[in-house]
């Protein structure tokens, strides 16, 4: 099976890690990929968001199949012009990915499946913002609209900083903020069969603590050792199967990764959010544990036979990822510092360039990802943070509680009051 990936993150360093060692994948291409991706397959330029540019690169390659990583490409329409090309594609039709692209249209699917979610308000004038905020109080939770890179989400109980998040906008949700740890929950899905992966937690703010501003996440780790045992069937039966069941009535399946993000609050599980790809930094550590080759599952969900596919398999024990950061970063990041250790087994690559010397230097936000799997997660946890100190980079910073509350059991559910309400 020829496999051409789209994207450069460490997330798709990931998927080209996880494609390349899956016996049937023959040939692997990443596009445009990063210093990391060249070490594992071949690099082509491509201009992700143009739909035209991605399917004759597939085309070109003689791709049996295209993984889409990022969410761009997906709203644009790039599995719809792949699919045209006669070509599988993993990921959802643009009507479909609208799920990420606008929360509005997430939140109208999840009103009309019945799905637990916050209640909200779509405000698109200064007036309608400062009315929701005074009617859902403290904290504040204000969402862009639109995709934002994982940064376009302020949490606050200040409400002259929620106004001016709000005013730099244009549309956006206010909601009701939702108690309790946050999960993330990937399910692959061919728009009627769903097979779920392993849940994760992901760490969004940039400092420990949970403190200072939202990032695309710092860090990651996979399982949850505090999360209920019937979580993963419940989030099937009451957000997943009613959603795409809603998306399928609407004329628009979905088909590829629906990523659920979730919050285990007083009321049940609660959609924070819907994506439409695998997340980034969850996917570090959610495919090192899978052992079922990852190739044919993806290309069962891309072809509608992934009620065919044989149960997923993991491995026994625990990962975690950290997220190194460039000086600057969640503002304005600082490119060109050369990164040390760079090529180092374990860690995966973000925004990095190799320059013609063959330093590998920091072009981006998030710089590196490192990976660690073990049999305990104290032993991942302690496994990812040696191998950070191994990494250098100059006014890089980095997490230090990644997983933390989970190993010292701090992690708490709240016990359930009532049914989950629907917003």
């Amino acid at each position: 099976m020829r496999v051409l990936v789209v994207g450069s993150g460490a997330r798709e360093h990931a998927l080209c890690l996880a494609l390349g060692a899956d016996p049937a994948v023959t040939a692997l291409v990443c596009a445009p990929g990063n210093a990391g991706t060249a070490m594992v397959a071949e690099q082509r330029p491509l201009a992700v968001g143009d739909p035209a540019a991605v399917a004759a690169l597939a085309v070109d390659t003689r791709a049996d199949l295209v993984v889409i990583g990022p969410e761009g490409p997906l709203v644009a329409g790039a599995a719809d012009a792949v699919r045209a090309a006669g070509i599988a594609c993993f990921g959802p039709s643009a009507a479909a990915a609208r799920l990420e692209g606008s929360k509005a249209f997430a939140k109208d699917v999840m009103t009309a499946a019945g799905v637990p979610t916050a209640g909200a308000a779509v405000c698109s004038t200064p007036a309608e913002v400062a009315a929701a905020l005074d009617r859902f109080g403290p904290p504040y939770v204000v969402k862009d609209d639109g995709l934002a890179a994982g940064k376009g989400v302020v949490v606050t109980a200040d409400r002259a900083a929620a106004l001016a998040h709000a005013a730099g906008c244009g549309t956006v949700l206010v909601e009701e903020f939702l108690d309790g740890p946050e999960v993330s929950l990937f399910c692959v899905t061919d728009g009627v069969a769903v097979v779920p992966l392993l849940p994760a937690q992901d760490f969004k703010r940039v400092g420990d603590g949970d403190t200072g501003p939202n990032t695309g996440g710092m860090g990651a780790y996979a399982p949850l050792p505090w999360a209920p045992p019937d979580l993963v069937d419940d989030v099937l039966t009451r957000v997943v199967r009613p959603t795409l069941a809603e998306l399928a009535g609407r004329g628009t399946p979905f088909a590829g990764l629906l990523y659920v993000g979730l919050a285990l609050g007083s009321a049940g599980p609660r959609v924070v959010e819907f994506n439409a790809r695998f997340g980034d930094p969850e996917t570090q550590v959610v495919l090192p544990l899978l052992e079922t080759p990852l190739a044919g599952l993806l290309h069962a969900a891309a072809t509608g036979t992934l009620g065919a596919h044989p149960p997923v398999r993991w491995r026994d024990g625990a990962a975690v990822t950290v997220v190194l950061a460039a000086a600057g970063y969640p503002g304005a990041p600082r490119g060109g510092d050369v990164v040390g250790g760079a090529d180092l087994p374990g860690v995966l690559h973000a925004g990095t360039r190799r320059r013609g010397d063959g330093a590998v230097v920091a072009a981006g936000g998030r710089v590196l990802s490192v990976v660690a799997v073990a049999d305990s997660l104290a032993e991942a946890r302690d496994g990812a943070y040696a191998l950070l100190d191994k990494v250098s980079l100059d006014g890089g910073h980095a997490r230090t509680d990644i997983a933390l509350p989970a190993v010292l059991g701090e992690v708490r559910v709240p016990e359930r009051r009532g049914p989950a309400g629907s917003g």
